[in-house]
């Protein structure tokens, strides 16, 4: 193994996310407010998936994740939209 290497941990991809927001229909910027509120009153380390059909999600929500000291693990392409998983971070 290189040091560009890290060994990964096929159970981390199957842990279930805490919460699901199925935010789809709503536009810029509802579904960044809207995870923001319901990620509140989760601890550090929570996992959330959020579903949206906005396109400026794409945008808007890993700025957000980027200023609010969480982790975007996962951003993918939708037949509606996108889905975003996110690791709630200490703060």
């Amino acid at each position: 193994m290189t040091s560009d290497e890290r060994p990964t941990s096929p159970d981390r991809d199957l842990e279930e996310p805490a919460l699901h927001l199925d935010l789809k229909g709503l536009k810029c910027p509802l579904p960044v407010i809207r995870t923001r509120k319901r990620m509140a009153s989760l601890g550090p380390g929570a996992r959330v998936l959020v579903e949206t059909t906005d396109p400026l999600a794409v945008i808007d929500i890993p700025h957000f994740c980027n200023e609010d000291g969480h982790r975007l693990e996962r951003q993918t392409a939708t037949e509606r939209g996108h889905s975003f998983l996110i690791r709630k971070g200490s703060a």
